[in-house]
């Protein structure tokens, strides 16, 4: 009888401990599931201000591109630019939080076509690689802590002739955005032309307004 109690006793605490995972893991896939249905209700109402015809438009990309979403968070324009380049194109969506990454891949995962690459970038450095079309970087440039090096980074990547597009919001009190004539003087000193600016690109009923800045390679960088 004794033997048995111990026996017993284990039995029941692996009991315990697989209903503990099995509880947590399905609270997982709930939060997840549930992560996903927000963003898509989210990114839905995005699309009726955020103009993302016309960003992607301004990169001037085609199918077969390689194009970089710096900053891509969950992959609003990620999956749009995956779209536009098709299966022979490839989208490097960068970003430095592995959670929003996380949920990028779920969705890739399900869609087609498989044509989407995560890179987990660093404060400053985004671990591009040489020779893409075009670079997205969508309300991100005011995260930047060192934008000059991000620059210095995007300039390298891209081939002759490839775009730059860079969309964010216009400075607020209280904020810290950056305003499109500082980031088009940093674009100006990094070798780049700007080929189009938009001070007020979106102008939503609350008063928030967005810019877009597009350029390209002007003159080659010592």
């Amino acid at each position: 009888m004794t033997e048995q109690r111990p026996r017993f006793q284990w039995r029941l605490v692996l009991f315990l401990l697989s209903a503990v995972a099995i509880f947590a893991a399905a609270y997982i896939l709930y939060a997840t599931l549930n992560t996903l249905q927000r963003l898509d209700v989210v990114e839905a109402e995005r699309d009726t201000w955020q103009r993302p015809d016309e960003v992607i438009r301004a990169m001037n990309v085609h199918a077969g591109n390689v194009v970089v979403d710096l900053g891509s968070g969950a992959g609003y324009f990620t999956l749009k630019l995956s779209r536009a380049v098709g299966e022979r194109g490839q989208v490097l969506a960068v970003d430095i939080r592995k959670l929003s990454l996380s949920f990028l891949w779920i969705r890739s995962a399900f869609r087609a076509p498989h044509n989407i690459r995560i890179i987990v970038g660093d404060q400053d450095n985004a671990h591009l690689p040489g020779s893409v079309d075009a670079i997205l970087i969508a309300n991100t440039y005011h995260e930047f802590e060192n934008p000059g090096i991000m620059l210095r980074q995007c300039f390298r990547s891209l081939h002759p002739g490839g775009r730059l597009v860079i969309v964010d919001r216009a400075p607020v009190a209280g904020h810290h955005e950056v305003a499109v004539d500082v980031v088009e003087q940093e674009l100006g000193r990094r070798g780049f032309e700007v080929m189009e600016k938009q001070d007020h690109f979106i102008e939503r009923p609350d008063g928030d307004v967005w810019w877009l800045i597009s350029a390209r390679i002007g003159r080659i960088m010592p």
